[in-house]
């Protein structure tokens, strides 16, 4: 008989384990969050019938440290200055871990290294938008042949948007800066949740049965991708899209791109972008009409030209065709003979 010690009993668990488990994802709710001092995150994860030691290094924590981005699997988009999900993790919290089984020996514990940490819902939305984008695609909703060409310095906006927050601001702010006067018209509505997209989709259709606008604005600021699920909708891409209308987006932040980017006319980075967009600077404008009056001085002193080498030309022929003329070249013949 074979007698293990303890350290060669953990050693050969640890083995079997990390070998049989080398990466993994894993599902359940958060309690007992620790955060010492190295920065790392302590928690466990269960589900009622089990318990998991989660371990998340400091290094593996995106968005610790960094200055706002879009999380490259999760499309967590954070503002400069916000911490990710490793800030914000609390007890109670559904989640979703990927990562690799490790055995901790000093504690003869088995544990999860976690890589990844998610809130829960953040994949199956990504499904979910894949699906829809596909479904979308076969049928037309994204082709540039269908697209119309957004008018240049439009005089008449519709913009639809939350009347609270940055975007409304921004779009209004660069309007004012550049948009010589411009009516616009702002159609309240939200902009994230459950009411959301029934809002938006009333407000589609009510500025195309009023036949006002020039061009439609759809803005919103950056947010998470649940905040800006309301814009991945079928029923907002079905509005977009029957929309006659021309309709401009500017949608979160410059990584985000949402279904309603895809269908509408013309997708812009930002809020601020979209209005950047419909109107030039004024100095650009100034300095196209200028080249305009240029280039108009230029046709017009070739036409005069053409038209005084013309006149110059019949003057010409009715010297030679007057009686005077013919006259006098009879008379010069006659002399001659």
């Amino acid at each position: 008989m074979h007698i293990l010690t303890v350290s060669e009993l953990t050693r050969a668990v640890k083995d079997a384990l990390e070998a049989e488990f080398p990466f993994v994802w894993v599902r359940g709710q958060v309690s007992n969050v620790g955060r010492p001092a190295s920065g790392h995150v302590y928690f466990t994860l269960g589900d009622g019938e089990a318990v998991l030691q989660v371990v998340w290094f400091k290094g593996s924590q995106w968005g610790a440290g960094q200055e706002g981005g879009v999380h490259p699997l999760t499309g967590e988009v954070l503002e400069p200055g916000q911490g990710g999900l490793a800030a914000r993790l609390t007890d109670g919290q559904e989640v979703l871990c990927a990562g690799r089984i490790n055995v901790y020996a000093p504690r003869g514990q088995y544990q999860l290294v976690a890589e990844l940490v998610q809130e829960q819902g953040v994949g199956d939305l990504h499904l979910a938008f894949e699906a829809l984008k596909r479904k979308l695609a076969e049928q037309g909703y994204f082709d540039e042949d269908r697209k119309m060409v957004l008018p240049r310095s439009p005089e008449r906006v519709a913009l639809i948007t939350s009347p609270s927050g940055a975007a409304v601001r921004d779009f209004l702010r660069i309007a004012s800066e550049r948009g010589f006067g411009c009516e616009i018209r702002v159609y309240p509505v939200l902009v994230q949740g459950d009411k959301a997209p029934a809002e938006i989709v009333a407000a589609l259709d009510a500025v195309n049965a009023e036949a006002w606008a020039e061009v439609i604005a759809l803005v919103r600021g950056g947010g998470s991708l649940e905040d800006l699920w309301a814009f991945n909708t079928e029923p907002v891409a079905e509005a977009l899209f029957r929309s006659r209308i021309p309709v401009i987006t500017g949608i979160g932040h410059e990584p985000d791109v949402s279904i309603a980017d895809y269908v509408a006319d013309r997708r812009a980075a930002t809020p601020s972008h979209a209005a950047q967009e419909l109107w030039p600077l004024r100095a650009d404008l100034a300095q196209a009409v200028d080249q305009a009056q240029l280039d108009l001085d230029r046709a017009f002193e070739a036409w005069i030209g053409a038209k005084e080498a013309r006149l110059s030309e019949l003057r010409r022929g009715l010297s030679w065709l007057s009686p005077v003329q013919r006259m006098e070249r009879l008379l010069e013949r006659f002399q001659d003979a």
